[in-house]
C-alpha cells in the first residue's frame, strides 16, 4: 500500500513537473518572441500548451501590441501631416512676402512718384495678407488649445448670426448680395460660447464671401445651422478634407486665404459638443442634368 501511495505521488509529481516545464517553456517563449521581434513587424503570439492561462497572457499580450501598433501609424500620419502643414505654411507665407519684396525694390530703382505711390501700395497689401495668415495661425492655436477652456452657456443662435451678419453688412453690399435666412424657430438657443460661436458665423460666411459665386442661404433646423451657396468649380473641392488645416481648393489658392478658416469652425464647434460637415453638390455635364453646383456646410450644435 505505502508503495502505491509513493508511486501515485512520484507519479503526480511528474505530472506537475511536465506541466510546470511546459509553462515554463511557454512563457520563454514569449519572452523571446518579444525580445526579437522586430520593430513595427505585425508578428503576434501563438501558443502551444493552450491551457487557459496561458491564452489569456498571450491574447493580453497581442492586445498591447495591437495598441502600440495603432499608437504608431497614428504618430506616422500626424507627422506626414505635420510636414504637409509645414509646407503649406511655408508656400502661404512666401508667397506675399516676396511679392512685398519684389515691390520694394522697384520703389527703389523708379524715380516716378506715382510708380512709388503704387508699390509701396501693393507692399502694404501683401504684408496685409501676411498678417491676415498670422492672425489666423493664432486663432487657431486658441481654437485649439484644451487649456484655454470654452464656457458653455445657452445662446441663442439667431441673435448672435444677426450681430455677425450686420458686422458684415459692407462685405455683402459691395457684392449687393443679400443673404437668405430662413429659420424654423427664431428663438433656437444651443449650449455654445458665444464668442466663439461668433467666430464659427464669421469663417463661415467669410469663406461664402470669399469662395462663392452667389449670395449664401442660411438655414436653421432644429440646432442644425446650413450655409449653402453656388461655386464657381465644386470640382476643385473635397469636401472630406475641408477642415482639414490649411486645406484650400486648387482654384482658391490664388485667393488671399489662409486654409485656417474652417479647421478654426470644426475645432470650436467640436469643442462645444457638435461636429461640422460639408458636401457638394455637382453638376455632370457630361449626363445633361440640371443640378445646381452648391457647397453646404452644416454645423450640429448642443440643444440647451
Amino acid at each position: 500500500m505505502n508503495v502505491l501511495l509513493i508511486a501515485v505521488f512520484v507519479a503526480a509529481v511528474a505530472v506537475v513537473a511536465i506541466v510546470v516545464g511546459l509553462y515554463e517553456r511557454e512563457l520563454r517563449n514569449m519572452a523571446h518572441f518579444l525580445r526579437q521581434r522586430e520593430r513595427g513587424s505585425n508578428e503576434r503570439i501563438s501558443v502551444e500548451f493552450a491551457t487557459q492561462g496561458i491564452r489569456e497572457v498571450a491574447s493580453a499580450m497581442n492586445e498591447e501590441l495591437d495598441a502600440l501598433r495603432d499608437a504608431r501609424i497614428e504618430q506616422e500620419k500626424r507627422q506626414v501631416a505635420f510636414r504637409q502643414d509645414l509646407s503649406s505654411l511655408s508656400h502661404d507665407i512666401r508667397t506675399p512676402l516676396a511679392g512685398a519684396q519684389g515691390y520694394l525694390q522697384l520703389y527703389e530703382r523708379t524715380e516716378d512718384p506715382g510708380e512709388q505711390k503704387r508699390c509701396l501700395k501693393e507692399a502694404a497689401a501683401r504684408l496685409g495678407v501676411m498678417r491676415d495668415l498670422t492672425d489666423r495661425l493664432f486663432e487657431y492655436a486658441k481654437a485649439v488649445d484644451i487649456d484655454n477652456p470654452l464656457t458653455l452657456e445657452r445662446v441663442e443662435v439667431f441673435s448672435v448670426l444677426a450681430e455677425v451678419l450686420a458686422g458684415m453688412y459692407p462685405q455683402f453690399a459691395e457684392r449687393n448680395w443679400k443673404p437668405l435666412i430662413t429659420f424654423e424657430d427664431e428663438d433656437v438657443a444651443v449650449l455654445a460660447d458665444k464668442e466663439a460661436l461668433q467666430r464659427v458665423f464669421s469663417n463661415l460666411l467669410t469663406n461664402a464671401l470669399r469662395y462663392g459665386a452667389d449670395a449664401p442661404c442660411i438655414e436653421q433646423e432644429g440646432t442644425t445651422i446650413r450655409i449653402s451657396n453656388t461655386v464657381a468649380d465644386p470640382f476643385s473641392i473635397d469636401a472630406d478634407h475641408m477642415f482639414d488645416r490649411f486645406y484650400q481648393a486648387e482654384t482658391a489658392r490664388t485667393n488671399d486665404g489662409s486654409g485656417l478658416g474652417l479647421a478654426i469652425v470644426a475645432s470650436l464647434v467640436e469643442r462645444m459638443g457638435g461636429n461640422a460637415s460639408a458636401r457638394v453638390h455637382k453638376e455632370d455635364l457630361r449626363s445633361g442634368k440640371s443640378q445646381m453646383n452648391e457647397l453646404f456646410i452644416e454645423i450640429q450644435l448642443k440643444p440647451a
